[in-house]
C-alpha cells in the first residue's frame, strides 16, 4: 500500500496542528486545486488527496491512527534529521570557541571559503486593517554589534496571517567575502475592534434596538473598504448571521472571502417615562413567552 503524507498534502510541516489549522489549509488547498479553478488531471488527482487528507485529519480517531503510521514514514526520519542539524550545530560551536584539536599543526591552512551569513528571524503584529490595505512599517532591531538598526518594511495589501517577508542582505554578516544573511520577518495578524479575521472571511458585529429586529429595518453595515445596505429581516435574533458575499479578506487571486455579520440585540439601560409605559404596555398586550418557545 502507497503511504501519502496527509500533512504535506495540506501543506503542513508536520502532525503538531490543531483542528483549526487543518480546517484553514484543507480551505486553501481545496481553493488551489478545485475543478472549477483548474481542469488539468494532476489538479483533479491532487483535489482529490485533499479531500481525503482532510477526511482522515479531521477526524480525531482517525487521525490518532494515522499518526502511528505517520510517525514511522516520515515524522522518525523528521527527528533524525534534526538530531544531525543539532549535532553539526553544536560541533560548529565548540570548534568555534576551541579550536579543531584534531587539525594537523603543520598542515597547510586551507583556503578560506566564502561562507553566506545566517538568516535572522523576527515577528511583528499588524491589525486586520493594515494587512487588507497594506502599509509601511518601521521595526528597530539589535544588531550583532549591539547597536539598533531601523528597517522600514513593505508589507503588502492582502498578506496572510503567518506569511513572512524577505530583507535580503539584512541579517548576520557573511564569513570571507560570503553574502550577508536575509531578514525574514513573520506577519502576525491581529484582531481589531471591529473585525476578526478568519481564513479568509472576515467577522463583525451589528447592533440593533429591539424594535429593529422585531419590526425589520435596512441599515449600514461597514465593510472593511465601504458601506453597504444589508436588510435586517423581521424576527431577527441576538447571534443569528448575514453573509455578505466577497466582502471579506483578499484570497491573492483577485477574490475575497465573505463577511460574516453577526447580530447582537442591545436594550437601553436607562428609558424615558414614555418609553417605560410603553414596554409596560407591551408587555401586558404581547402573548410571546421565549421560555416556553
Amino acid at each position: 500500500m502507497i503511504f501519502k503524507d496527509y500533512y504535506k498534502i495540506l501543506g503542513l510541516e508536520n502532525n503538531k496542528v490543531s483542528i483549526d489549522e487543518i480546517k484553514i489549509a484543507f480551505r486553501e488547498q481545496a481553493k488551489k486545486y478545485h475543478p472549477d479553478v483548474s481542469t488539468d488531471r494532476i489538479s483533479e488527482e491532487k483535489f482529490k488527496d485533499i479531500n481525503e487528507a482532510y477526511r482522515i485529519l479531521s477526524d480525531t480517531n482517525q487521525k490518532k491512527k494515522y499518526d502511528r503510521t505517520w510517525y514511522a514514514n516520515v515524522g522518525k526520519r523528521k527527528e533524525r534529521e534534526q538530531d544531525r542539524k543539532q549535532r553539526e550545530k553544536k560541533a560548529s560551536l565548540l570548534e568555534l570557541l576551541f579550536g579543531n584539536f584534531h587539525k594537523d599543526v603543520d598542515a597547510k591552512p586551507n583556503k578560506k571559503v566564502p561562507k553566506k551569513g545566517e538568516n535572522i528571524e523576527t515577528e511583528i503584529q499588524i491589525t486586520v486593517e493594515e494587512a487588507f490595505f497594506g502599509k509601511k512599517k518601521s521595526i528597530t532591531l539589535r544588531t550583532v554589534e549591539g547597536k539598533m538598526k531601523k528597517f522600514t518594511v513593505e508589507i503588502p495589501a492582502g498578506i496572510r496571517n503567518n506569511e513572512k517577508i524577505r530583507l535580503i542582505g539584512q541579517g548576520k554578516p557573511g564569513e570571507n567575502g560570503g553574502k550577508n544573511g536575509d531578514l525574514f520577518i513573520k506577519i502576525n495578524i491581529e484582531n481589531s475592534k471591529k473585525y476578526m479575521l478568519q481564513g479568509i472571511d472576515l467577522y463583525t458585529n451589528l447592533l440593533l434596538t429591539p424594535w429593529e429586529a422585531a419590526l425589520g429595518t435596512k441599515v449600514l453595515v461597514d465593510a472593511i473598504d465601504e458601506s453597504l445596505q444589508v436588510y435586517i429581516p423581521q424576527g431577527i435574533s441576538s447571534g443569528e448571521t448575514i453573509k455578505i458575499p466577497s466582502k471579506g479578506y483578499k484570497d491573492g487571486k483577485g477574490g475575497r472571502g465573505d463577511l460574516i455579520v453577526e447580530v447582537k440585540i442591545v436594550i437601553p439601560k436607562k428609558i424615558t417615562k414614555e418609553e417605560e409605559i410603553l414596554y409596560k404596555k407591551l408587555s401586558e398586550i404581547s402573548k410571546f413567552e421565549p421560555r416556553n418557545t
